[in-house]
């Protein structure tokens, strides 16, 4: 099964706990793939995911299938060549964006599934996975909030989270995809850039059931929960944004228990992705 992430160094402890939810639901190989860059923009300099963290997960990865295997890929130099100009300055981290160089690079298998760093897998996705691919570009969840607001002018609920995607890299770069996406976005400044022009340019992409990628609330048929921002109303109106690594939030103000052994694991892990020993 091949994964793609991408992020630079605030990324390393969601894609550990990502990593370490995959395994308990999945002991078969598993090839993981990991974009990074260093990325500066008008405000702020962006460190790359560490090789550290690729060292740590992988230990992770040979405990469970010795044939498992991860891989950092520098984009740096492909970014710079096409940056997305229109879009360098959003509130998201030019991070958000690498996942639509994917095409660009060679040793990538043409069907990987890409998932947020905010994720936790919560049972067997092999099902998901193995779906038959032909003719379609990606597989998507409809986006929680973004569906009511967002979509097609000739079909209503069409509007897909990118927080996972089953890709088919060889439709995607038969039907330049990827490549028509980062021209939209070098030249139109977008909301939500990276998901918007998905959304627009696509042309054969698959809805999936939402418990492929949960947004809201956690399911009991819950496959695949994404710790998205959320809107609450009571006692006023207002966003919360609690991801995976922040336990004690994910414990308080989620009431969620049930990844506590995922959880537990990546605290003690934790300082090893900086090097650092308890």
């Amino acid at each position: 099964m091949n994964i793609l992430f991408c992020g630079d160094s605030h990324a390393e402890d969601g894609v550990l706990i990502a990593t370490l939810s995959l395994l308990k639901n999945y002991q078969k190989p598993l090839h993981l793939y990991v974009l990074t860059m260093t990325a500066k923009n008008d405000t702020k300099t962006f460190s790359p995911f560490s090789m550290q963290a690729i060292k740590v997960i992988n230990q992770q990865l040979k405990e469970v299938n010795d044939k498992s295997s991860i891989e950092l890929i520098d984009i740096t130099d492909l970014y710079q060549k096409n940056p997305p100009l229109a879009n360098q300055n959003t509130r998201f981290t030019p991070y958000a964006l690498i996942r639509l160089y994917a095409d660009e690079i060679p040793n990538l298998p043409d069907r990987i599934l890409y998932l947020d760093d905010d994720i936790i897998v919560r049972k067997d996705i092999t099902e998901f996975y193995n779906q038959d691919l032909t003719n379609v570009e990606f597989v998507g969840v409809l986006d929680y909030y973004g569906r009511w607001f967002y979509h097609d002018e000739f079909k209503a609920f069409d509007y897909v989270n990118s927080g996972v995607l089953l890709l088919n890299m060889a439709e995607i770069k038969k039907t330049h995809l990827f490549e028509k996406v980062r021209h939209l976005i070098k030249k139109r400044e977008m909301l939500l850039p990276d998901q918007a022009a998905i959304n627009k340019l696509a042309t054969e992409k698959r809805i999936a059931p939402r418990k492929y990628n949960e947004q809201h609330r956690l399911q009991n048929d819950t496959v695949i929960q994404h710790f998205t921002t959320s809107f609450r109303f009571f006692p006023y109106f207002h966003t919360v944004t609690i991801k995976p690594w922040q336990v004690e939030k994910v414990h308080k103000d989620l009431n969620i228990y049930e990844y506590d052994d995922i959880l537990n694991k990546y605290l003690a892990l934790k300082p090893k992705l900086k090097g650092q020993t308890k």
